[in-house]
């Protein structure tokens, strides 16, 4: 299982980033991601994708279960 989330870089080359080293997403106004050490990625999705895209990461190593079930209301 990957642990890791899917970018895409402004030149359209896809890669994985560890989201455990994300320290901030911005908007400036390209979604520009810090990490820890200082380094920066731009990427060419939105800020509200990479976030949903770590918060995905999280619940699989957390192993959290989905609040519903499919069909439930």
């Amino acid at each position: 299982m990957i642990f890791i989330i899917l970018l895409t870089s402004l030149s359209g080359q896809q890669f994985y980033l560890n989201a455990d080293y994300i320290e901030k997403v911005e908007e400036l106004p390209d979604t520009t991601i810090t990490l820890y050490n200082g380094k920066k990625y731009i990427v060419s999705e939105d800020a509200k994708t990479v976030i949903e895209r770590i918060i995905e990461y999280k619940k699989k190593i957390l192993n959290i279960p989905p609040l519903f079930k499919d069909g439930d209301d």
